[in-house]
């Protein structure tokens, strides 16, 4: 977030690269399977940008080789990404500057407009930046948490920064702003909760299935994806998304498509991020989030859909299914990890 956090020195070029880069090495298994899944995924107007799998530049990686965490990627580069999102993408006139922006001169109190004019927004558009902001918090907290401690030629240490959680969260040095941004973490880790919820009827029709090419397989994986959509459904104190687009039905609408474009065009700005890792993550929770969005905006269609047969009005792709369940687990582990922060902290305060 600060522009110190951001700031690459020429030497650490080659250690963010080395650090960001992706392991695409998969098992032949797994890479024949994969072309298997490939036909039976369905395709539906989504919230993201998808990769073509068919493109020859795309490839499969297995996500539990390239774990999320730092990778030494800042910079102004990285810095302009995240820029380019909330400047351009979240109904943010010019005139109004963001709190703690390195990229314009902080005088005045920017903090007291910016929210100012935040709080005069629509419901869904405030909803939207506070989404926005989580997911860019969620981020900074698994960098922070699984960061590169030691690197020699003999091993690479990973553990939890407590000065970089501090630069990013504390509520003194980042002028009051961390404790908001942490306030968003729980707000998108509640949205994600309520989609999957309401995602299970989905899920539980009995034609539909998780393809690998073992049948056994296949019912185990579903068995127990419904054991954690249950457990999603019956969480008491859920998110209450009756308020979106309950205006008119025409102006409804159209905020509900203009949310929807503004989304897929982050889902494009995550393919400007330099350190391949990043994107790669970046881009997942971008696409779980939006995931998410398409499912709470789908409720009707979900609740009519046919226990039998194609199901043309909601349909998710294998991509989606993918990136939802990944992206809440990054939600829910951020969560878990501000605990362990905490515990970090309390004998320095």
């Amino acid at each position: 977030y600060s522009e110190e956090a951001n700031t690459l020195a020429d030497d650490d070029c080659e250690k963010a690269e080395r650090l960001g880069a992706v392991d695409a090495s998969l098992s032949e298994e797994t890479a024949l399977a994969v072309i298997r899944w490939t036909r039976h995924d369905d395709s539906e107007d989504s919230f993201c940008e998808a990769d073509d799998i068919q493109s020859p530049e795309a490839e499969y990686v297995d996500l539990r080789i390239n774990p999320e965490r730092y990778t030494g990627y800042k910079g102004p580069e990285a810095w302009k990404v995240w820029n380019s999102i909330y400047e351009e993408n979240c109904f943010k006139p010019q005139s109004i500057k963001r709190p703690l922006n390195p990229l314009i001169s902080s005088k005045g109190k920017l903090g007291d407009m910016f929210y100012n004019w935040l709080e005069g927004l629509c419901v869904e558009k405030r909803a939207f930046y506070k989404l926005i902001s989580g997911l860019h918090a969620s981020i900074n907290i698994h960098l922070s948490a699984r960061y590169l401690l030691k690197d020699t030629w003999a091993e690479k240490q990973w553990g939890h920064n407590v000065t970089e959680f501090q630069q990013r969260f504390d509520e003194v040095l980042t002028q009051g702003e961390g404790p908001r941004r942490l306030k968003n973490l729980y707000f998108i880790y509640l949205i994600e909760l309520r989609a999957l919820s309401k995602v299970l009827p989905f899920f539980q029709r009995p034609d539909f299935q998780l393809f690998t090419g073992d049948a056994a397989q296949d019912a185990k994986t579903k068995q127990l994806l419904l054991e954690i959509l249950h457990l999603a459904k019956s969480f008491p104190l859920h998110f209450d998304e009756n308020s979106f687009f309950a205006g008119k039905q025409r102006e409804a609408a159209k905020l509900k498509e203009e949310v929807r474009l503004h989304f897929r065009n982050i889902s494009r700005i995550m393919d400007c991020v330099g350190c391949i890792k990043c994107r790669l993550w970046g881009k997942l929770q971008t696409q779980g989030l939006g995931t998410a969005l398409k499912i709470l905006f789908s409720e009707r269609q979900i609740e009519n859909l046919a226990e039998k047969g194609p199901s043309p009005k909601f349909q998710l792709t294998r991509q989606e299914i993918v990136s939802l369940f990944n992206a809440f687990g990054r939600i829910s582990t951020s969560i878990k990890e501000l605990e362990n922060f905490r515990n970090l902290l309390r004998p320095l305060q």
